[in-house]
């Protein structure tokens, strides 16, 4: 028995567990920080005539960070995330500061830099197989849950970069969130570990994408996460546009509430990975999923019958009710990759649901864009987002299937099978 004091092996594991869930999410959060710094000024460059609509300029990043979280998801399996988050975010400051200093003031120069800015974004598929590594079955979605925190860079960057572009100067926030970057890398480099259960991958990155490419799980989740996430960022970078043309909100306000959305949204993600650890990740996804397409179904209702229609309260909660369902989302479907799928290939899997979720928030903003030049209504949008979502309940049905889990390696001959929420729901119901 160890003296009063001593440091025993299973506390040091315990505080290593912890800081890396710490660093992990503080490193999503300054990279996404990063990652968002378009989306608050989208509307003034529109007013200085820079551009007729930011729907593009803020798209750009999005598409970019997404499909490279599919190479970055299987690099980290390869190095591990104590390698690959300080590495990313050191890489991240060389697009910041070129739109601070050079790509802000024309149109072509701000989607170059827009384009690398998106590297950012790549980050997410570090930190989910990272953690997920760090902790047991068991409480893996509560894990990738609070890590999916991390999102809430979306929100400083609602809150701070305006304010700081206009009283400070248009290079302020650029410059803060380098300095902030740099930090953060040398503090990951020096504190963040790799689990003692973690291998790097022995495959190719080729053969690994192959790999996961086969799995069903893998397809099924990034639909899932396309609608949730997907829902998420495009609300996150075209909100602001939207509540300004359709119920007449200053920019300022906008961005403030927009805020709002996100701060919902990310606070709903973990509790989505703690109600899968409980409840079973399946019903927790048609919880998310169907408060969302009602939401939906009422801020459309609220256009229908006023000509000029308020955010105050229906429609405020409208879309924070959406804000709620599609965190809950969220965080539901990183919970059924940790559950279902073998810890080898969660990097990679995650690079594929990653990019789903991203480039599901590409696509609305370009298309709502269009709607509103084209109707001057985003009706239609909301509607897509609703019978988007009714799909998805019946999908997060299908990949809670047993057969979902041929992700996972065999078992060896004897071994019981590991039980789940999810499982045991559904041999109940055989």
């Amino acid at each position: 028995m160890s003296s009063s004091g001593t440091t025993t092996p299973d506390s040091t594991h315990l505080r290593n567990r912890r800081v890396a869930l710490i660093m992990a999410t503080l490193g999503f959060g300054v990279n996404f920080w990063a990652w968002a710094l378009l989306s608050p000024l989208g509307p003034l460059f529109v007013s200085e005539g820079m551009v007729s609509s930011p729907a593009l300029i803020v798209a750009v990043p999005v598409i970019v960070g997404s499909l490279g979280r599919i190479p970055i998801g299987a690099l980290t399996d390869r190095f591990g995330g104590r390698v690959m988050m300080p590495l990313l975010s050191i890489i991240t400051i060389v697009p910041v500061l070129f739109v601070g200093f050079i790509g802000q003031y024309t149109y072509g120069t701000l989607l170059v830099g827009g384009f690398f800015l998106g590297i950012a974004g790549a980050t997410f598929s570090i930190g989910v197989p990272y953690v997920n590594s760090w902790f047991p079955p068991e409480k893996r979605g509560m894990a990738t849950g609070v890590y999916g925190i991390g999102m809430g860079g979306t929100a400083i960057s609602a809150f701070v970069t305006v304010p700081l572009f206009k009283n400070v100067g248009s290079v302020a926030p650029f410059v803060l969130v380098a300095v902030v970057l740099a930090v953060y890398a040398l503090a990951a480099w020096t504190m963040m570990r790799n689990a003692p259960t973690w291998a790097p991958a022995t495959k190719s990155m080729i053969s690994q994408l192959a790999h996961v490419a086969r799995i069903r799980l893998t397809w099924q989740a990034c639909y899932l996460y396309a609608v949730a996430f997907g829902g998420y960022v495009a609300f996150s970078v075209y909100l602001p546009t939207l509540l300004h043309n359709w119920y007449d909100v200053s920019i300022g306000d906008a961005s403030l509430r927009m805020a709002g959305f996100v701060i919902v949204a990310v606070a709903m993600r973990p509790l989505g990975g703690i109600l899968s650890d409980r409840i079973g990740a399946t019903t927790t996804l048609l919880v998310g999923y169907a408060v969302v397409a009602v939401m939906a179904i009422v801020v459309i209702v609220l256009h229908m019958w006023q000509d000029a229609p308020s955010l105050i309260p229906v429609g405020t909660v409208g879309y924070i009710g959406m804000a709620a369902g599609l965190g809950l989302g969220s965080g539901g479907v990183f919970a059924l990759i940790a559950k279902r799928s073998d810890p080898a290939d969660v990097g990679s899997i995650t690079g594929f649901v990653g990019a789903a979720g991203g480039l599901g928030g590409f696509v609305p903003p370009l298309l709502l864009g269009f709607m509103w030049v084209q109707r001057g209504d985003y009706s239609t949008g909301i509607a897509l987002l609703a019978m988007a979502t009714v799909f998805a309940m019946l999908v997060a049905v299908w990949a809670g299937q047993p057969a979902a889990a041929t992700a996972r390696p065999a078992r060896s001959a004897g071994a019981p099978a590991e039980e789940t929420p999810d499982s045991a729901a559904e041999e109940a119901l055989s």
